[in-house]
């Protein structure tokens, strides 16, 4: 009990008395009113069940007890000045962590970019990065064992209220074909290429393909799937299909032998770094989403990776 009321005050006013020799120096050396610095005193002599001090004619002195404690006071003093150094060091970006996510076209387009611009600026900063699908690093989020994950959604969808999302760009599925097929006037009707041997990429990818053939009126046939849109490329370069992906994977990779086409209507999702609101107040977790916004503005070119539409964050402190 005693140990968990005895404070860092306490014992500065103890080491105080004996660099100053009395209650009065004391008090001047912390900035405090004499009758304060003796109130805490014989609060220290009730809580601890034996005097700190004892007159010396004009002068005080500690007692063995009241020793005991200067002698831990300096320790504790210094702890306290490494603490308020260290926090001022992560304040200042000197110091500190900084833990980062993303799928896998935004880990090839987007944060390297971003992870070059922190270390530049922020030398100091230990920085993380692992590659992971939306849910599992927004999992990795919830657990506490990532900082930003950049993630997506469907360009329309509503953001979770629960975390603090920035929108970095967006982008647009389109059909990528080989690259002998006739020319046709863009953008085509998806309808158009019901007839077509489909491949499949990564598990969201071949969600989104499925609701977008399904919304055309038809079920596609799919003959090949695979998590790797470079492998879903190649595929279709070989003439073994065709796919659709997001703009932001074909700005990471487009082979020789491929095509983009356009489509009417196509699904668009919004590319977001999100964070907690506890974690969006921290100065290292600032700076990686400003780093991944900058980053985003220096790839965004023509109508499939565009800057995002003009929203608020979602979520907030």
């Amino acid at each position: 009990m005693t140990r968990r009321r005895l404070d860092a005050a306490g014992l500065r006013l103890v080491r105080a008395i004996e660099s100053e020799g009395s209650v009065t120096g004391a008090a001047r050396l912390l900035g405090i009113t004499q009758p304060a610095a003796s109130q805490q005193l014989r609060a220290l002599d009730r809580l601890l069940g034996t005097p700190i001090v004892v007159r010396h004619g004009r002068t005080v002195r500690l007692t063995d007890a009241g020793a005991v404690l200067a002698r831990h006071a300096r320790g504790v003093d210094q702890a306290l000045d490494a603490a308020v150094e260290e926090v001022a060091a992560v304040a200042s970006l000197r110091a500190g962590r900084i833990r980062l996510t993303a799928f896998p076209s935004a880990a090839a387009t987007v944060m390297p970019r971003a992870l070059a611009a922190l270390r530049a600026a922020h030398p100091g900063l230990t920085i993380s990065f692992t590659e992971a699908e939306p849910p599992q690093a927004l999992a990795l989020l919830d657990a506490g064992r990532c900082d930003v994950a950049v993630t997506f959604r469907p360009a329309d969808s509503i953001g979770d209220p629960e975390r603090v999302a920035v929108g970095l760009l967006e982008d647009e599925l389109v059909a990528v074909v080989t690259q002998d097929r006739p020319n046709v006037h863009e953008p085509i009707e998806l309808s158009s290429l019901a007839a077509e041997t489909w491949i499949a990429g990564c598990p969201q990818c071949r969600t989104t393909l499925l609701d977008s053939c399904r919304d055309a009126g038809f079920d596609p046939q799919i003959d090949f799937a695979t998590d790797d849109y470079v492998t879903v490329l190649a595929l279709v370069a070989t003439g073994l299909g065709i796919a659709t992906l997001p703009g932001l994977a074909l700005l990471a990779t487009h082979p020789p032998g491929t095509r983009v086409v356009r489509t009417v209507r196509p699904a668009t999702r919004l590319v977001e770094a999100v964070t907690t609101p506890a974690l969006a107040r921290v100065p290292a977790v600032r700076a990686a989403v400003d780093a991944l916004a900058v980053a985003a503005r220096e790839i965004t070119s023509g109508p499939l990776v565009r800057p995002p539409a003009r929203r608020q964050p979602t979520g907030g402190p």
